[in-house]
C-alpha cells in the first residue's frame, strides 16, 4: 500500500514542478476527440515542444496546493488534459486555440501564464499574438522602415539634381 502512496506522490510532485517550471500551461476538455483528433494534436504540440499529459484531476488539484495555483480546482472537473510549455509562452495557447475552432469539442478550461493563473480572455489574446519569430520580424520590419526611408529620400534628392544639372 505504501509504494502506491509513495508512486501518487511522485506524480504530485511531477506535476506541482511542471506547473512551477512552465512558461505557459493550459488545461483543456479533450472530450468528444476520436483517437485520430488527439493524435493530430499531440503531434502538433509535440513538434512545438509542448509536453501535453493527462492526470488524475485529484492529483491535479493536489498539485495545484503545491504550486499555490488553487484558483484552478474549480476547471478541474471532467476529462483534462495539461499542455505544459517551458519555452514559448505563445505556443500551446495558439496551438490548442486553433484545434479547437477546427474541431468543436475541443474546450480551453483555463491556464497558467508566467505564474499566474489566466482568465479565458487572457489565454484567447495570447493565442492570437504572433509567435517569437513572426514578432521578431516585426520589430525588424519597424528598425528597417527609416533607414528605407532615409534611402528613399537620398535618392529622390540626388535625381533631382541630376535633372537640373542636366
Amino acid at each position: 500500500m505504501s509504494k502506491v502512496i509513495e508512486h501518487k506522490k511522485q506524480v504530485v510532485t511531477e506535476i506541482a514542478d511542471k506547473f512551477r517550471e512552465s512558461q505557459s500551461t493550459i488545461l483543456v476538455d479533450y472530450r468528444g476527440l476520436d483517437v485520430a483528433e488527439v493524435t493530430e494534436l499531440r503531434n502538433q504540440l509535440r513538434e512545438a515542444g509542448v509536453d501535453f499529459k493527462v492526470y488524475k484531476n485529484t492529483m491535479t488539484r493536489r498539485a495545484t496546493e503545491a504550486a499555490e495555483l488553487t484558483e484552478l480546482n474549480d476547471v478541474l472537473v471532467g476529462p483534462t488534459a495539461i499542455a505544459f510549455s517551458k519555452d514559448d509562452v505563445v505556443a500551446p495557447a495558439k496551438i490548442l486555440n486553433n484545434f479547437a475552432k477546427e474541431h468543436d469539442a475541443l474546450e480551453i478550461k483555463g491556464g497558467v501564464i508566467e505564474g499566474k493563473v489566466a482568465s479565458l480572455e487572457q489565454i484567447k489574446e495570447l493565442a492570437d499574438l504572433p509567435n517569437y519569430e513572426g514578432l521578431l520580424s516585426m520589430v525588424l520590419s519597424v528598425l528597417q522602415a527609416p533607414v528605407r526611408n532615409f534611402a528613399y529620400a537620398t535618392k529622390a534628392v540626388a535625381e533631382q539634381k541630376e535633372e537640373q544639372g542636366a
